[in-house]
């Protein structure tokens, strides 16, 4: 086999990411309701350590079901519980940057139809509901029913961040409708807190074509009105576990496209050119059970876990997602979900043992940090002999420190579904970048602990690596001026 030869060069390539900087942090998310709302206390021997260990920023929360705390509008104190929510909430905002976001999904029950979703004459009522939110967690409290309902966080500990409604494009509302919700929404939130960061839209993987001209036209023409702090999306490959492995690889290049489309879309407008779009789910397959175990993606077919979010497989898909939507400018990549079985989580919810995937994500925002007080490397130009088979970037951070990751996404079979994939062979030359005090190597694939993580292994410091990687994962390269 001939090896794969990546050329670093020594220039930063300003046609990529942010000017020329990966500016995209990781993160990760919680979506609770009555039946998995005791994760951290059940937890208490490892959580939140883990999770903060992980290192996620802005912590995306939802709640839905039993999990949204108000439960009716008829006047006395018990139309509001906080108590699922907060069981999750609360240990959160310790954790970190102490910063989640709290993604408003879904209305209480009735504001909605008989399909669950709310309705249009119910969108002031949902707007003094999320004004509420924000009092309870970032102004000391609201007064229902003669009791004060108030975050015991609060202070030091608020929520700056929020996002307006879950993919709304795919439960009952047209993007006219959306539109309309926002603007009474984020003016009534702000009224109570106006330091508050607002993300709007929160699609889910669809062509964003149908939504993004209605929400972007004039006010006058009836688009957006009212704040836009980040614009965000959900990426997921497929809702069907029989997809092979390289429709799943195949499907990474839309990603790159919606987000492109998303970019010329806000640039239409100079109050929107500079919102950054942050990627709000990821995950390899976007399926998940009904209450009598079948899919909701596929009628009439039993649900079946997809292995491939925790298996070798994950550990070569989401570098590519990582390093494809970074170079098209995504500033945030969250996975979907943080406690969940094989197919979602990063951890197992029930015996909080890490998978495979915590540790590619982890290792995905040690080696490659963005803050708001330090935004992420230069991305270097690279010249690349094969590309189809295998995703390499680099980067240069302001110590003069150098990472190459290189992700062998290379399927072994057309049929394979989380197959072992191909081995590949990779050469890369830093020569441009002159000499190097010590340099390591970081591997995570198919024989990698679970338990422990990836064990980084010193190299020589010269100009050349050879990485070879025996099919599906991840090395990752850094060099120490």
């Amino acid at each position: 086999m001939i090896a794969i030869v990546a050329v670093v060069g020594s220039t930063t390539d300003t046609s990529l990411g942010a000017n020329g900087k990966l500016e995209e942090f990781m993160s990760t998310s919680f979506q609770r309701a009555e039946s998995d709302f005791q994760f951290f206390q059940n937890h208490t021997a490892t959580e939140p350590a883990q999770l903060t260990k992980l290192g996620p920023q802005h912590i995306r929360l939802q709640a839905v079901s039993q999990g949204v705390p108000m439960k009716a509008n008829t006047g006395p104190a018990s139309d509001w519980d906080f108590t699922m929510l907060d069981a999750i909430v609360q240990p959160v905002l310790s954790v970190g940057d102490n910063s989640p976001e709290f993604q408003i999904a879904v209305a209480p029950a009735f504001m909605n139809d008989a399909n669950g979703h709310l309705m249009p004459a119910n969108f002031n009522a949902f707007a003094s509901y999320s004004a509420n939110l924000v009092r309870y967690y970032n102004t000391g409290g609201f007064t229902w029913g003669g009791t004060t309902f108030a975050s015991p966080s609060y202070p030091p500990h608020k929520i700056t961040w929020w996002g307006i409604y879950n993919e709304y494009n795919i439960n009952g509302m047209t993007p006219s409708e959306y539109v309309q919700l926002y603007n009474t929404v984020v003016p009534a939130m702000l009224a109570v807190d106006n330091t508050i960061k607002i993300s709007a839209l929160e699609l889910a993987m669809a062509d964003p074509t149908t939504d993004l001209p209605t929400f972007v036209a004039s006010p006058v023409s009836g688009g957006v009105n009212a704040q836009v702090n980040v614009a965000s999306t959900h990426f997921y490959p497929t809702c069907h576990q029989k997809d092979t492995d390289a429709l799943l690889f195949d499907r990474v290049p839309l990603f790159v496209q919606y987000l492109q489309y998303f970019y010329q879309e806000l640039g239409t407008r100079a109050d929107l050119a500079n919102v950054p779009i942050w990627v709000t789910e990821n995950n390899v397959n976007a399926d998940y059970p009904d209450a009598h175990g079948m899919s909701n993606c596929i009628p009439g077919q039993k649900f079946v876990l997809d292995q491939r979010g925790t298996s070798a497989f994950f550990a070569a898909w989401r570098p590519y997602v990582f390093s494809q939507i970074g170079k098209a400018g995504a500033h945030a990549l969250y996975h979907w979900v943080y406690g969940a079985e094989a197919q979602y989580g990063e951890v197992d919810y029930n015996s909080d043992n890490p998978y495979l995937s915590y540790w590619v994500d982890y290792w995905l925002g040690q080696m490659f940090p963005s803050t708001p007080s330090s935004p992420g490397s230069d991305i270097l130009q690279l010249a690349v002999t094969e590309t189809s088979s295998a995703e390499i970037v680099a980067t240069k951070s302001s110590d003069g420190s150098v990472v190459v990751m290189v992700a062998d996404r290379a399927v072994q079979a057309p049929s394979d579904n989380n197959g072992a994939g191909d081995s590949r062979t990779i050469i890369v030359d830093t020569s441009a970048l002159g000499t190097f005090s010590s340099a390591t190597s970081l591997t995570i694939d198919a024989k990698t602990s679970v338990s422990s993580g990836p064990v980084p292994v010193s190299l020589t410091s010269g100009q050349k690596a050879s990485v070879t990687l025996g099919g599906y994962g991840v090395t990752f390269l850094k060099w120490k001026p």
